[in-house]
């Protein structure tokens, strides 16, 4: 039963309001096929009666079809129909379009007029007047746009009023940056938005200030901070989606004291074609602006290493390893080996990349391989059968604080690792293996960084062997941004439940890169390695990490709650230096690194050690290793890496309970005498 409202002025208005929320809810909730083929037997109608409407224009009176002028009739749907499918016609949501799906139809019809008079013309029927060819397209753009217009009004207008009295919060006001195509591409879609009001474009063009754009003011930057706090803005919108990470980082510097959240525009395409909404304009990411723009993998050397080849990856569904996976599946690998020896991270790397290899019609054939790196039979097995030319080695334990934790278990994995790794690729005259190592390397304060550097020792003495005919390089960079268990997911999440977020030093810094560009310069270096070399990656300026949490809280719209401001919405706690932790983190041993080609990556000069100094000493590694001999790993680990440094208190969990526990054994009677 409708429900009368009744106004002021005594009209019942009630039940056609309900009916119209009734009839657009009925609408909304067809399937997007039920819309598609509504919209096409409207445009089947509206075409024959275009027809009709032409020829009754034309003589001047209500014209009913005679003679051949049924030619016309039949054309204009089998025409004009095909023509509004080729062109996406039924693809686009009109309800978020405005001028670009105008667009959309004025090329369609253009082109169905065009059709529509060379078949008349090459039919050369008599009795159909030529200006039909012209009329009758007019008409048909006029009832299309009209129809989606009154859609988009429908839609953006009436049924989000009646939202909106429904709804006693006002809309959010937002800022657009960017009174550019983007921007007003940006305003179209969010204005049907109920909950958005629009106060107006930023831009950095001068020429632009006060002037509209679509009824918008257009200011410049230093003039939105009374605006925002007059209108209580809540949100600045980024629609420039080609902008570089620098300028954005720019542009969250400048607002960063300002009580506003930043979002940036996803995809200009799929705003174009309505199918962005406001839900997935994203907020900037910390990602988006500590890491640098990356350029494709084009050029000629790199792609003859890895199109057509057999390529294998150790750690294939870690975080780099994943990344180096989808990059090297890009430049077309004959076979793509991927090898790791946790099963669900395997699993969903493999479904992932067999997808992405249908979706670009790839050719590849993809290996999901379970094996531990360690396992040298197992590793020369796969080696020997597949025939790899190169190998990306990124199985490791890398998190610091575990392998103190666990240093016995973390040196085995990654030196035996490396180790059983090299010798099958040595006995089976594998072209090129390329090491993942880390800045951790350097200097080392911690077991990590330690078992990394005597990683890259032994491949260094594998390389300087005579007889030895694998290309055998390394490739050391530092922390990368959202990698698992890296501090930035830990800064999201102690974020998104309310903090506080803990550093362990204020002064702490780090040089971040993200997944991507680290995974794109390692297959780089490793194509340019010709055998012995240590490579590094200019990782740009190194952070604060304080700073960077104040930065992530900025950026999830919220405040830093400290003894200046108590009243703000997250604390940093500073809870002291962990296991094995370096207050910064350094790329070279030596100095003086060597430019190479690419201009993002460097040659080190490091010191080895030749393998018949080193081969006993990895015995004797082994064995302490078998006996969890913490002291001798590390006495070995000093011995061949003088620029260890290792911390003086004991951090192995299992040499720690058993110290306590033979402190606490009681002393008998008959162990006295």
């Amino acid at each position: 039963m409708a429900i009368t409202v009744t106004t002021n002025m005594g009209m019942a208005t009630g039940p056609v309001t309900m009916d119209k929320r009734k009839l657009q809810k009925s609408i909304m909730s067809l399937l997007q096929g039920q819309k598609k083929f509504l919209a096409f037997l409207f445009d089947l109608s509206a075409s024959l009666f275009s027809v009709w409407l032409a020829f009754s224009f034309r003589y001047d009176c209500v014209r009913l079809p005679e003679g051949q002028e049924w030619v016309v009739y039949l054309l204009a749907p089998l025409l004009m129909l095909p023509v509004f499918i080729t062109r996406g016609l039924y693809r686009v949501i009109y309800r978020y379009n405005g001028l670009v799906a105008f667009i959309s139809i004025l090329k369609a019809v253009v082109i169905y007029a065009v059709l529509l008079l060379v078949v008349l013309l090459f039919l050369n029927i008599p009795g159909i007047p030529r200006s039909i060819v012209f009329l009758q397209p007019i008409i048909i753009l006029l009832i299309t746009t009209a129809s989606r217009g009154f859609i988009r009004y429908w839609f953006s207008f009436h049924y989000n009023i009646s939202n909106n009295k429904n709804n006693s919060a006002s809309p959010d006001r937002v800022l657009i940056y960017g009174a550019c195509l983007s921007g007003v591409q940006l305003q179209t879609v969010i204005s049907s938005n109920p909950n958005l009001d629009i106060a107006g474009f930023i831009d950095d063009d001068p020429s632009l200030y006060g002037r509209t754009i679509n009824g918008y003011m257009v200011y410049s930057p230093e003039e939105v901070l009374p605006l925002i706090q007059r209108l209580n803005i809540k949100n600045i919108l980024l629609a420039s989606p080609k902008i570089t990470r620098y300028r954005r980082l720019e542009i969250v510097e400048y607002f960063q004291n300002y009580p506003v959240n930043l979002r940036f525009l996803p995809n200009l395409q799929d705003l174009t074609e309505g199918k962005v909404t406001f839900t997935e304009i994203q907020k900037i990411d910390i990602e988006d602006l500590l890491g640098r723009d990356t350029t494709p993998l084009s050029d000629p050397l790199t792609i003859n290493t890895i199109t057509g080849k057999v390529i294998m990856v150790t750690g294939a569904g870690g975080s780099i390893g994943s990344e180096l996976s989808l990059q090297l599946l890009a430049l077309q690998p004959t076979t793509l080996l991927l090898v790791d020896n946790a099963e669900y991270s395997l699993f969903n790397l493999h479904n992932h990349l067999v997808e992405y290899n249908a979706k670009n019609n790839f050719s590849t054939l993809i290996v999901p391989l379970l094996s531990d790196v360690t396992n040298e039979a197992h590793i020369s097995n796969i080696i020997s059968i597949y025939k790899p030319s190169l190998i990306y080695h990124a199985a490791a334990y890398k998190h610091v604080p575990m392998v103190e934790y666990n240093i016995a278990e973390g040196v085995r994995n990654n030196v035996l690792g490396t180790l059983s790794l090299a010798k099958a690729v040595r006995q089976h005259n594998t072209p090129s293996l390329i090491l993942v190592s880390s800045d951790k390397a350097v200097r080392p304060t911690n077991v990590m960084g330690a078992s990394k550097r005597l990683c890259e020792l032994i491949l260094q003495a594998f390389s300087s062997e005579s007889g030895n005919t694998t290309s055998f390089c390394m490739v050391r960079f530092g922390n990368v941004l959202g990698s698992s268990g890296s501090v930035v997911p830990l800064f999201r999440r102690q974020i998104s439940l309310g903090g506080p977020i803990t550093i362990t030093h204020k002064e702490i810094t780090r040089y971040f890169m993200t997944i991507p560009e680290a995974a794109q310069l390692v297959i780089h270096a490793g194509s340019m390695g010709k055998g012995g070399e240590v490579y590094l990656l200019d990782m740009g300026e190194p952070v604060k990490i304080i700073d960077l949490a104040r930065r992530m809280v900025t950026l999830s719209g919220l405040s830093i709650r400290d003894h200046q401001t108590p009243d703000g919405d997250i604390e940093i706690k500073v809870t002291g230096l962990r296991a094995g932790e370096k207050l910064y983190e350094e790329l070279l041993i030596g100095n003086n690194p060597i430019p190479t080609a690419h201009p993002r990556i460097y040659k080190a000069n490091d010191d080895f050690i030749p393998w018949s100094i080193l081969e006993p000493e990895l015995n004797n590694l082994m064995h302490h290793i078998k006996t969890n001999n913490i002291k001798g790993i590390k006495q070995i680990l000093k011995k061949l890496i003088p620029e260890y440094q290792p911390g003086l208190a004991t951090t192995d969990n299992l040499q720690r309970q058993a110290e306590s526990t033979t402190k606490t054994i009681p002393i008998t009677s008959h162990q006295q005498n």
